[in-house]
C-alpha cells in the first residue's frame, strides 16, 4: 500500500469509527427511520452542491441505475440494521462485528477475477480475524452480554458493505465520488421519506437533547458526506476487496470511543478476540 493509500486508509477508518457511538447517541432519542432520513438528507445538503459546483453530478445521473443499486446495497439495508441493533448491543460490538466485512468481500473479489486474494497469508489473515470473531461473540454470548439476533442484524448489513464497494468500483469508478454519493443520498432519503414523515415529527416534539442533534449532524457530515468520500479515494488507491478492511481500524475506534464516552464495558470476549482480528488484518490487508 503506497503512502498516500495508507492515509486515506487511516483517515477512512477513523471517519467510520465514529457513527456507532453517534447512532448509540441518536437512537437513545430518535427513531431508526429519522436517523436514516436525516443522516443522508444532511451528507446530500453537502456533497450535491459540491457536486453541481464542480459540475460532476451529470454522469452520476447518466449512471442512476448504478448509484441506486449501491445506495439500496450500503445504505438502505445497512443503515436500518445497525441503527435498529444499536438499541440491543453497545456502538464498540457493532464497530467491531462490521469488521466481518473483509471476510465476505474478499471471497467476492476473488469471483470478479482478483486472484492475489488468494495468497496463504491473506488466508490466514482472514482465518485469524474471523477467529477472533468467533471467539468474541461465542464468549460474549455465553456470559449474556450480546443477543445473536442483533449480532446477525451487524453481520447482514455487513454483506452489504462487501458488495457495494465492488460495485462502485466496476460500475462507478468514472463517476466523482461528491456526485455518486450525493445522488445515493438522495435516493435514500427519497425511499425513507414516507417512514420518517411519520416518526420525525413525533421525534422533535419531545424536543431532542443538544447531543441527540450534534450526533445527527456528525452522521451527516463527517460519517457520510467525507467519509464515503475519503473511501471512494481509497478504492481507486487500492482495491475494492481491501478498502474495506478499513472496517479494522474502525473497530479500534469504535471500541475505544464506546468505552470512553458511553460508559460501555470492554468484555472478556472482545480481550480475547480482538488481538486475534488486530493481526488478522494485518495480514489480510497486506498484498503479497
Amino acid at each position: 500500500m503506497s503512502r498516500k493509500g495508507f492515509l486515506l486508509f487511516l483517515m477512512a477508518g477513523v471517519a467510520w469509527g465514529m457513527p456507532y457511538l453517534f447512532i448509540k447517541f441518536a437512537g437513545e432519542e430518535f427513531s431508526t427511520a429519522s436517523i436514516v432520513f436525516s443522516r443522508v438528507v444532511i451528507g446530500a445538503l453537502v456533497l450535491i452542491p459540491l457536486a453541481a459546483y464542480r459540475k460532476t453530478l451529470l454522469p452520476a445521473l447518466r449512471e442512476w441505475r448504478w448509484v441506486l443499486v449501491f445506495a439500496l446495497i450500503e445504505m438502505v439495508g445497512p443503515w436500518w440494521l445497525i441503527t435498529e441493533a444499536e438499541r440491543q448491543i453497545d456502538s464498540g460490538l457493532a464497530g467491531l462485528l462490521v469488521a466481518t466485512v473483509p471476510f465476505f468481500g474478499l471471497p467476492i473479489a476473488y469471483f470478479m477475477g482478483d486472484k492475489s486474494v488468494a495468497h496463504p497469508k491473506t488466508i490466514m489473515g482472514m482465518v485469524l480475524g474471523f477467529g477472533g470473531l468467533i471467539l468474541l461473540v461465542g464468549i460474549d454470548t455465553f456470559q449474556g452480554h450480546i443477543e445473536p439476533l442483533y449480532v446477525g442484524f451487524i453481520v447482514l448489513a455487513a454483506v452489504g458493505y462487501a458488495i457495494a464497494p465492488a460495485v462502485a468500483a466496476r460500475k462507478l469508478s468514472h463517476v466523482a465520488s461528491d456526485a455518486s454519493i450525493g445522488l445515493s443520498m438522495v435516493m435514500v432519503a427519497v425511499i425513507y421519506a414516507i417512514p420518517a414523515a411519520f416518526t420525525l415529527p413525533a421525534d422533535i416534539a419531545t424536543e431532542p437533547s443538544g447531543k441527540a442533534w450534534a450526533s445527527l449532524i456528525a452522521l451527516g457530515v463527517i460519517c457520510s458526506a467525507i467519509a464515503f468520500v475519503v473511501f471512494f479515494a481509497l478504492i481507486k488507491e487500492v482495491d475494492a476487496a481491501r478498502a474495506t478492511l478499513i472496517t479494522y481500524p474502525n473497530t479500534a475506534v469504535a471500541i475505544l470511543l464506546g468505552v470512553l464516552l458511553a460508559g460501555e464495558t470492554f468484555t472478556l470476549g472482545m480481550w480475547v478476540g480482538l488481538p486475534l482480528v488486530a493481526i488478522g488484518s494485518y495480514f489480510a490487508s497486506r498484498k503479497h
